[in-house]
């Protein structure tokens, strides 16, 4: 089913010095077989609100295609019976886009897998792929090692827990981003379901006039004040050699 989330978004960093953000976002739910028709809405063109698939996965293979052979080399081809993206939209032709969810169902519509993937500001991609066990109750933990370049004040070689309660009613994501001393950042996405209508999306232009260009925007903007604060930049390394990183799923054994 698609829908509308709106969402707030916060970040927390906690060491070596306190720094704190938050933000509101029209996040969309779409079901990649059967995306919305209505008319502020399009598939790879200008619209209102837009998906590009050129976006996610490769840029290049069509979407539904690229996320059912990454589940399908991870061993899990039974996750790709439906597949839902919670993502930020286009507006207006603009976007960036930090972090999408593929939400990878079975033919019971039960959730088997989530990727996460994660576009930082030098044009780069990554995605990390998390196996959900049959049976599992939300809220899901999941975990993976941090392997791709986001932040310039953020090391490499920490470990992302992620924290999942699945798109219905509402959504809820938190993530710690950890080190050896436990964790130094906590990121939450948390938003209700609103239907998928021009009167919704319509709503959400006028409450977010400026959302083609918000987040890259509040990304520099907060990047400024964090290196204010004294923050030291990081070199930021090559990508990884390959587009998914396996993460794993934390939820039964710690329940």
């Amino acid at each position: 089913m698609n829908a509308l989330y709106s969402t707030r978004v916060t970040h927390t960093r906690t060491r070596p010095r306190r720094h704190h953000l938050a933000y509101r976002l029209p996040y969309l739910l779409l079901d990649l077989d059967h995306l919305p028709t209505a008319p502020l809405f399009s598939r790879n063109r200008f619209n209102l609100f837009s998906l590009h698939e050129r976006d996610h996965g490769d840029g290049v293979t069509p979407l539904r295609a690229w996320v059912a052979a990454r589940l399908a080399e991870a061993g899990l081809a039974e996750a790709e019976c439906r597949i839902t993206l919670l993502t930020l939209p286009r507006f207006l032709g603009l976007g960036f886009n930090p972090l999408s969810l593929f939400l990878c169902h079975d033919t019971q519509g039960a959730l088997r897998a989530v990727l996460y993937e994660v576009n930082n500001t030098f044009g780069q991609r990554h995605h990390y792929l998390c196996p959900v066990a049959a049976g599992t109750r939300a809220p899901l933990r999941q975990s993976a090692e941090k392997v791709f370049y986001v932040s310039p004040f953020m090391d490499m070689g920490l470990r992302y827990r992620f924290t999942l309660t699945p798109p219905g009613e509402a959504v809820g994501l938190h993530i710690a981003v950890e080190d050896s001393q436990g964790p130094m950042l906590r990121a939450t996405l948390a938003g209700t379901s609103q239907p998928f209508t021009n009167a919704v999306l319509l709503r959400a232009a006028l409450v977010h006039p400026l959302l083609g260009v918000k987040v890259l925007a509040a990304i520099h903007w907060e990047a400024l004040k964090i290196w204010l604060k004294g923050f030291g930049l990081r070199p930021r390394p090559a990508p990884p050699v390959t587009p998914v990183t396996y993460g794993q799923d934390l939820t039964r054994s710690s329940t």
